[in-house]
């Protein structure tokens, strides 16, 4: 029988999955809602950047959810292309931050 940490860690490493997860899902739903992929993809060009393709421009930098986040709400112009993004300012601060937290997560 397992010892009693490994079976806390085992129990704790299957609900932080599972949590992953339902934020995944809540992001995709947010996506889907608000129209983001009728311009987004996960892994492809469409008329914005693949998701995957942000994800991988802002690797590494800690200002990348708070920047994603002015692109969303505010709306961007020039990052990728000549194609402006349009605003999303009625979305609420809580799920500004989920979206731009799940495209900096988005592998091709």
């Amino acid at each position: 029988m397992p010892s009693l940490p490994i079976l806390f860690v085992s129990l704790c490493g299957l609900f932080a999955a599972s949590a992953f997860a339902q934020t995944v899902d809540a992001a995709v739903d947010l996506a889907k809602a608000n129209g983001c992929y009728s311009c987004h993809a996960n892994a492809e060009k469409v008329v914005g950047p693949a998701y995957s393709a942000v994800a991988e421009k802002y690797a590494g930098d800690k200002d990348a959810a708070a920047s994603l986040v002015q692109s969303i709400k505010y709306g961007s112009k020039g990052k990728w292309g000549r194609i402006p993004m349009p605003a999303h300012a009625s979305m609420s601060d809580a799920d500004l931050k989920t979206l731009a937290n799940w495209v900096l997560t988005v592998k091709p």
